[in-house]
Parts: structure tokens; C-alpha cells; sequence
């Protein structure tokens, strides 16, 4: 019996869609077994570009996907937590790690891909325990993989018959620019350079393709792959930017150099495929291997060179640049830890001026709502998690000291807390950004009467807010009494906008619905003057000043 078209079509987009279901499955399963650590190894693994490209490989093989570390990757420079030099490494480990897919397919075990589908399955619906679950993901990911593959097999096989596919195929031979296009197009479809790499070995399994119209393909699919990256980094911040560049370039590069020795290259697949017995799949899948191993050596001492390209091809200061640690030197834990203490406590400065610039921004989109506005406090309050992680350790590593030393443990203390009470007030600072792009986007009205309102209590906040960066100073405490007095005019205006509120509502000036919006926002305002007060407080308690009894410390 003949195969209709529409049947090939079915049945290949059929075992595509379940390959890339098994993929995420497999992914998801490996992830949640990994937990937290994937960031972890991204972010500490990282000291050094062998070290990166490790991780890049470790992080991208439980999780399946190069395109997902890339972006993981983006987002931990826009924060800061990592430098363009180190996200060029992981990048180039992501690239070498995503070639684990193309082994495992290479492996030819799809006989048995519905009875470990069907004990992934069991392990999913019978367990309650979360370990079982996430290894119930995994293997039921790697059955679909598998039975997805086979299904793409039994889809493409009728298509030797066909003249023009043939055609295609023979004019790809001649033309490895026209392999490597399709390649390209082919992996911005599928969103998956695993998935293409995959469709690629089932062709060549089945004689629709040789190796020298593959090659170009494989070369293309990791063009391609790079679009997830890009598309994750056009709302991102320079830095993001950068490094989705450096993932095109590095690519790009990749494949120009391969594409000019492709003769070369075809020979070398071939002679591995005669020397080791490889089976097509897997022959592919150490092409892939033997490329992306090869152009990561390559490129890999030009790193300093790569991020010199990319600030130039996308210029500017990032603000990871204005906002990096400046003052927490190492030479100093040892040397002097009193002076390393200094040096904490003008850190811990910097981290108030960069949480009085968020306000500043945030008053600015209060005034006039953008997305671009809203994007740069997000990113702010992004780098203060970075800022404040550094600080902690550094104030950590002093208090490792205190056994040896005479270390004023309690000053360090209150350093630790004032820098635990910065990083909050930037969280409330991200929720109002985040409140009020909500009310933006839903149409939500505020009367005149309460935006001014509005307006008063971020004035009052922000010059307390202002006048707390000025006077940390656990060694000599001065203003902060007035700050706390600040906190209190804060109180009593949140009651008076609340009271003015609620004569709006009976008067029908207000809608219940943006009466909502409005006691959220003043609320997060008023914690936001809390925090400056609490600093101001726990200055003053690690100074030995008493305070009165109604102050209390705020959360």
C-alpha cells in the first residue's frame, strides 16, 4: 500500500512533536532532580574560561538544551552575577554539551522506547515521591525521544522516492551553502538544534542525504540554534545584549571556518566512520561533537578578543559597569580586617546609592510610564542582589577571622543587617514598578487628588531614603535620628492619604478599582520608608545608643 503525502507529513510532524516533548520532559526531569544547583554551577563555576565552558557543558546536559543555558546565562550577566569574558566560556561549554543529545540518538536503542516510555509513565502516576517523579520524567522523556524518532524514520523513508526531494538532495551535495541555509531556517523553525540535528540523522540513516550535503546542515542548525538567545535578550539589559551577540559570532565564525575546510572536514568524518564502525546516526552525532569541540579550541584564546567585538558592535556603559563592587578588597581581609570593615561599610553605601537611583527611576515612571523605564529598575533591583551577595561574603569572611583577631563582630553584624534591609526595600521597590505597570496595562485610573497624593509620599520617602545612604556610618552615627522622625511623618501621611482616600470612594471621585491599585501602591511606599528607618535603628543599636521605647524595628 502507497503512502499518501499527507500521511508522510503526519507522521513526521507527529514524531517531531513528540521527540520534542520527550526532550522537555527529559529536561524538566533533570532539572528538578539538579534543583537549584544549575544556577549555582553557573554562577561559581565560572573563574576561569576552562571552568565556564565546563559548566556550560554540565548545565546544558542536564538540561537538555543549549539554547536554555544561553538564556540562563543571559539573565545571570544582566544581574550582574557574572561577566561577559565568563559568559563567553559557558556559551562555548553549552555548544560542546548539546552534542550529548545527538550520542544518545546515535545509540539505536528506539526497539525498546515504548517500554521505558511505559515505565517512566508508572513512575510518574504511581509515586508520590518527588525523586521518583523527576526520575519517572526522564525516562518517560527518553522513550518519546526515541519513539518519536522512529516515527520521524517511518515518515521520511517514502521521500527517496520522490524526484524533487531527490533533486534537493543531490543539488545540496554541490552546493554546501545551500545545505547550511536550511540548516539555518530548518532550527529557527523547531526552536531546537537537538531536534534538527535528530531529523538530519534519521535522513542520513535512511540514504536520503550523504555526508556531503549533512555537513553543511549540522553547520547551519548551529546557526540557527542561536535565536532563542537573541530573541531572550532583546528586553534584556547590554550586557544580555552582548552576550547573545557573542553566541551569533562564535557560531558564525564556527561555521565559516568549517564551511572553508569542508573538504577536509568531510574526509575526517569519513575516516572516523570507517576507523570506529560508527553506525550513520552516530556518525553524525560525532560530527557534531568533533565540530563544536574543534571550534571551541579555536576560538577559545581569543576570548579577550570576542568581548572587545561585541563592545563595539554594541556599544554603551552597562549598568553592571556603574554598579560593580568597587570597594571590597581581598589584600585587606588578611592584612587588616578592621580597615576590610571600612571598606564593607562603603560598599554597603554603594548598595544604598544604587537603591536611591532605583527610586529616582521609579519616581521618572511614576511621572511617565515606559517600558524602557520600567526595565532599567528591573535590572537595578537585579544588581543589588549581585552587590549584596558580595557584600555578604566579604563581611562573612571577615567574621571567619574573629577567632584569630580582635574583629568587633557586632559592627559587622549591623553591616549584614543593613545590607539585608536594602535588599528588601529593592524587592518593594520592584513590586510598585510591577503594581503599577499592572494599572497601566489594565487601564486603571487614578483621580488627580490621589496621584498627588501619590507624588507626596514618594517625595517624603525618597528624601529618607537619601538621607539614610548619607549617614551610614557604624563608626560615627550622625542624622539618623532624623531619619527616624521621617518615618514617623511617613506614618501619619499614609493615614492621611488613606483617610482622603476613603471620602474619594464615598464621594464616587474614586472607582473600588482603583482604590485598590492606590492602597497597594501607598502601602509599599510606606514599607519602603520603614526600611530606611530600621537602618537608621540597627546603626544605632550596634552603636550602643538607647532608643526610646516605641521605636521598634520594622520588617
Amino acid at each position: 500500500m502507497d503512502t499518501t503525502p499527507m500521511q508522510i507529513i503526519f507522521s513526521f510532524l507527529g514524531g517531531l512533536g513528540i521527540f520534542l516533548y520527550g526532550i522537555k520532559s527529559m529536561g524538566d526531569g533533570l532539572q528538578a532532580a539538579a534543583g537549584d544547583r544549575l544556577r549555582e554551577i553557573l554562577n561559581r563555576m565560572t573563574a576561569t574560561p576552562i571552568r565556564g565552558i565546563l559548566a556550560g557543558m554540565i548545565v546544558t546536559i542536564l538540561i537538555q538544551s543549549s539554547s536554555g543555558t544561553t538564556v540562563i546565562t543571559i539573565g545571570l550577566v544582566s544581574a550582574g552575577f557574572m561577566t561577559l569574558r565568563q559568559a563567553i566560556g559557558v556559551i562555548m561549554g553549552a555548544n560542546i554539551g548539546t552534542t550529548v543529545t545527538a550520542f544518545i540518538i546515535g545509540l539505536d536503542i528506539g526497539e525498546y522506547a515504548l517500554p521505558v516510555l511505559a515505565v517512566g509513565s508508572f513512575l510518574l502516576f504511581f509515586f508520590n515521591k518527588t525523586s521518583i517523579n523527576n526520575l519517572g520524567r526522564i525516562l518517560f522523556g527518553f522513550g518519546a525521544l526515541f519513539f518519536g524518532l522512529e516515527l520521524m524514520g517511518d515518515g521520511v523513508k517514502p521521500l527517496a522516492d520522490l524526484e524533487a526531494f531527490r533533486n534537493l538532495m543531490l543539488e545540496m551535495s554541490d552546493n554546501s551553502f545551500l545545505g547550511l541555509g536550511v540548516g539555518v531556517i530548518l532550527t529557527v523553525i523547531v526552536q531546537s538544534s537537538s531536534a534538527t540535528i535528530a531529523i538530519l540523522q534519521n535522513f542520513y540513516l535512511n540514504d536520503l542525504i550523504d555526508l556531503k550535503a549533512a555537513l553543511p546542515i549540522l553547520l547551519g542548525d548551529n546557526i540557527g540554534t542561536t535565536i532563542t538567545a537573541v530573541l531572550a535578550a532583546l528586553v534584556g539589559s547590554l550586557a544580555a545584549k552582548r552576550a547573545a551577540a557573542v553566541h551569533v559570532i562564535f557560531n558564525v565564525l564556527g561555521a565559516i571556518i568549517f564551511m572553508i575546510l569542508m573538504p577536509l572536514f568531510v574526509i575526517y568524518v569519513d575516516f572516523l566512520q570507517s576507523a570506529l564502525n560508527l553506525n550513520k546516526p552516530m556518525t553524525i552525532a560525532f560530527a557534531h561533537g568533533s565540530y563544536n569541540t574543534i571550534n571551541t579550541l579555536i576560538q577559545l584564546p581569543f576570548i579577550g578578543v570576542l568581548a572587545w567585538i561585541v563592545t563595539k558592535i554594541v556599544p554603551g556603559k552597562d549598568l553592571v559597569e556603574d554598579y560593580k563592587p568597587n570597594f571590597l578588597d581581598p589584600i585587606l581581609l588578611r592584612q587588616s580586617p578592621q580597615l576590610a570593615t571600612q571598606s564593607a561599610q562603603s560598599e554597603v553605601k554603594n548598595l544604598g546609592l544604587i537603591i536611591s537611583d532605583t527610586f529616582k527611576d521609579l519616581f521618572k515612571y511614576v511621572e511617565n510610564p515606559t517600558d524602557k523605564r520600567h526595565r532599567k529598575i528591573i535590572e537595578k533591583v537585579q544588581l543589588v542582589d549581585n552587590v549584596q551577595d558580595s557584600i555578604r561574603k566579604y563581611l562573612m569572611d571577615i567574621l571567619e577571622l574573629q577567632n584569630q583577631r580582635n574583629i568587633d563582630s557586632e559592627n559587622i553584624a549591623a553591616l549584614l543587617e543593613v545590607t539585608r534591609i536594602y535588599t528588601n526595600t529593592a524587592k518593594f521597590i520592584e513590586d510598585f514598578a510591577n503594581e503599577y505597570k499592572m494599572k497601566e496595562e489594565d487601564r486603571v485610573k487614578i483621580s488627580d487628588a490621589a496621584f498627588e497624593g501619590l507624588e507626596t509620599m514618594m517625595k517624603h520617602v525618597k528624601r529618607s531614603l537619601d538621607m539614610t545612604v548619607d549617614s551610614i556610618d557604624i563608626y560615627n552615627p550622625s542624622g539618623l535620628e532624623r531619619i527616624i522622625q521621617l518615618s514617623n511623618q511617613s506614618n501619619k501621611i499614609e493615614h492621611k492619604l488613606r483617610q482622603d482616600h476613603v471620602s474619594r470612594l464615598n464621594d464616587g471621585t474614586c472607582s473600588p478599582e482603583s482604590g485598590a491599585v492606590y492602597s497597594e501602591l501607598i502601602a509599599l511606599l510606606e514599607r519602603i520608608g520603614y526600611n530606611s528607618r530600621n537602618i537608621s535603628e540597627t546603626i544605632l543599636y550596634s552603636t550602643r545608643h538607647e532608643l526610646p521605647e516605641e521605636f521598634t524595628i520594622y520588617d
